[in-house]
């Protein structure tokens, strides 16, 4: 698996061959559609600018207009799409129909789990539903099951190993198997790619999961089938819906995901064809396709720009189709699960990480032989984050333009020729109807969606009924209202980070639902609420008009340490109203019931991993066979490692010595037979002298 060449194509041994979808047609319209839409809205903007003359401000300001117009058009333009597509239910390119007779299928298959430091109980008790049901199937035997573990926590690493050998008993699984890093090496793509180095020739496809990730056997071994019966498919991936929120802000992703999620994902499988992306978990790729063309390059220069590949499921996805194969998305085939963040502050922190690696993509942009979609999934990508600062800028200079008005004596007669005066001044009318346009192209694909489920009866009684989905439409877009400025300030505040040079680094995700503590709030709202104070003032001091025109973001920056405190709480009145109700949580599915089960059931696991190890063999048995085929260093010392030696030869006692150890040196300690040997040795107390 050789990283491939930005500035040129590294040749496989055979390149895929498919036959390509008539997509000529939508993407033009999509495209065409966007450009009108752009031109028109441009040009209303202009005519609410020019009346008293177009200033240089004025002029940046219609630039910026222009440019997340364009913004909001395209994913309009998509979103119909998907809305016509739904309504006349189309046919799956691939002919993965979800309600069709399960296929046959033969091939060797791996299913794949990352994890990095996540709570190994829980992290089992999903595979174990996803195990259970690709068994119902009657084609276990078609699969294995990898967890791949980058956990850098002593205690959690040794919990997962004896989850997963309590897994293997309950289940008679043997067929799943544990592998740790030492070094976490490329994060999660580092990950994969040491599996498909080790193991990857064994099999024909893997299904990439992520710590959150559930997935039906049902749908499993449809995207088997659908890689077995289009040999020259790379990837298919699914759309995975929101599931187990249980606070406000995630009921409010949940429902959201739920509604407009499949109305957006059907508009762009319709015309991006074979040239989908990848969103690096829930998708089956081609072992072949990915070991052969898909080795990320490391970026020269130093983070946060350069390193290794943060966001590497877009690159991935590229580099594949540059060599020839499809890459597709079904979104018509349920069964496809995940989980988001609890709260806007969690999100925040993962839209960080997401940003600093979408920026990345501008040293890939260039590459030699992207197909033009490829490069249009980075653009994305990369302008998803950039818009948010571009929308500040909008909003700063509309207050200058205003405030220069307001207060800078304007020049009525300039230098030259001139018959008349020169009046500064804007069209209030027309520049309503541009922001209710504008308001429209956001709030129209919302209706579509609804109208959507008015047709699909079934789906509308599992939502919990017509009118609780109208009631949560219209909370989740004040509540998205109020949340959208406070995340325009923090993806403001990233990729200003980013340019200056700071590193997001690799966190744990916090997954649970317990609050933000109050202090984590005030600590990082305090912020927004202070530029919402600044916005408030600026803008009364011009006019009461333009205060109230500009009531929305003022209010949502104000409000925004209150809503969050608020957001992350449990919903229970909530829960019980029905309110955000999805079809998946008022009749869950059966894999979905059975990993909560088994989540409620697991044990806590303990602090104190060594003692683990010393009073059960079969654990430490299992512990020392995952350390046997690694790779020993010449010439390195590992200074943990050789401190906690020291500590250990020091020691009277087991206890005593583990007592000496800090996290860094039991997790060296734990990755060393020999350090293991030595502490084994040890009488569980230290002698005491006469």
């Amino acid at each position: 698996m050789a990283p491939q060449k930005l500035a040129g194509v590294m040749k496989s041994e055979r390149r895929a061959q498919f036959k390509p979808m008539p997509t000529v047609l939508r993407r033009a319209y999509i495209l065409i559609g966007t450009a009108a839409m752009t031109l028109a809205g441009g040009y209303e903007m202009f005519e609410v600018l020019q009346v008293g003359g177009v200033t240089i401000l004025e002029g940046l300001v219609l630039a910026l207009f222009v440019l997340l117009f364009a913004w909001v058009a395209f994913s309009f333009m998509s979103a119909l799409a998907g809305f016509a597509m739904l309504l006349v239910r189309g046919r799956d390119p691939l002919g993965m129909e979800p309600h069709a007779p399960l296929p046959a299928i033969s091939s060797r298959n791996a299913m794949l789990l990352p994890t990095y430091n996540e709570d190994p109980y829980r992290i089992m008790a999903r595979l174990r539903a996803i195990f259970e049901s690709a068994g119902e199937t009657g084609y276990a035997s078609q699969f294995d099951w990898f967890v791949l573990s980058d956990t850098t926590d002593p205690a959690i690493w040794v919990a997962e190993e004896k989850a997963l050998l309590q897994l293997r008993h309950e289940a008679s699984a043997s067929r799943i198997f544990y592998r740790h890093r030492p070094r976490n090496t490329a994060r999660k793509s580092g990950n994969i790619e040491d599996w498909v180095k080790r193991f990857g020739a064994g099999y024909d496809h893997m299904i990439i999961l992520d710590a959150d990730s559930l997935m039906t056997g049902d749908t499993i071994v449809r995207l088997v089938a659908g890689m077995e019966q289009h040999p020259g498919v790379g990837l298919i991936q699914t759309l995975p819906i929101v599931v187990n929120a249980r606070s406000l802000f995630a009921r409010m992703q949940q429902f959201a995901g739920r509604l407009y999620g499949p109305v957006i994902a059907s508009g762009i499988a319709w015309w991006h064809g074979s040239e989908g992306n990848y969103w690096g978990h829930n998708a089956i790729i081609r072992v072949r396709a990915f070991a052969e063309d898909a080795g990320l390059p490391e970026l020269s220069g130093r983070k946060p720009f350069g390193g290794h590949i943060l966001s590497h499921d877009f690159i991935e996805a590229a580099f594949m189709r540059r060599a020839g194969w499809a890459i597709h998305m079904a979104p018509k085939l349920a069964g496809s699960f995940e989980e988001c963040p609890p709260s806007l502050l969690d999100f925040a922190a993962r839209d960080r990480r997401w940003c600093q690696g979408n920026l990345q993509h501008l040293a890939v942009l260039p590459a030699r032989r992207l197909h033009w979609v490829s490069r249009l999934h980075l653009m994305t990508g990369i302008g998803s984050y950039l818009t948010a600062p571009l929308w500040l800028m909008f909003l700063v200079l509309g207050i200058l333009i205003s405030l220069q008005a307001q207060f800078v004596r304007p020049e009525y007669f300039p230098k030259g020729f001139s018959l008349f005066p020169q009046w500064p001044a804007q069209d209030p009318v027309r520049a309503a109807w541009v922001f209710a346009g504008t308001m429209g192209l956001l709030i129209v694909p919302k209706l579509l969606a609804y109208a959507l489920l008015l047709t699909q009866g079934d789906t509308r009684k599992r939502f919990g009924g017509g009118f609780l989905v109208l009631l949560g439409i219209m909370v989740e877009t004040v509540l998205s209202g109020l949340i959208a400025p406070v995340m325009m300030i923090f993806q403001s505040s990233a990729v200003g980070e980013i340019l200056l040079g700071r590193d997001a680094g690799w966190q744990v995700q916090r997954r649970d639902d317990s609050g933000v503590p109050l202090r984590e709030v005030v600590r990082e709202y305090a912020v927004p609420t202070l530029i919402g104070v600044l916005m408030a003032i600026s803008a009364y001091a011009v006019s009461l008009p333009l205060f109230l025109w500009m009531t929305p973001v003022i209010v949502g920056l104000l409000l925004s340490a209150p809503v969050a405190m608020l957001s992350s709480r449990l919903l229970q009145a909530g829960q019980r109203a029905g309110l955000f109700g999805t079809p998946e949580q008022n009749t869950p599915p059966k894999v979905l019931d059975r990993a909560n089960e088994l989540a409620l059931t697991a044990p806590t696991y303990g602090t104190s991993p060594l003692h683990e190890l010393r009073g059960d063999a079969e654990l430490r048995e299992a512990h020392l066979r995952t350390l046997a085929d690694q790779p020993r260093t010449r010439g390195q010392i590992d200074t943990d490692l050789a401190i906690a030696r020291a500590k250990i030869e020091d020691a009277g006692g087991f206890d005593e010595a583990v007592s000496y150890l800090s996290t860094r040196e039991t997790f060296a300690v734990l990755n060393s037979r020999i350090a293991l040997e030595l502490l084994a040795r040890l009488p569980d107390e230290a002698p005491v002298a006469d």
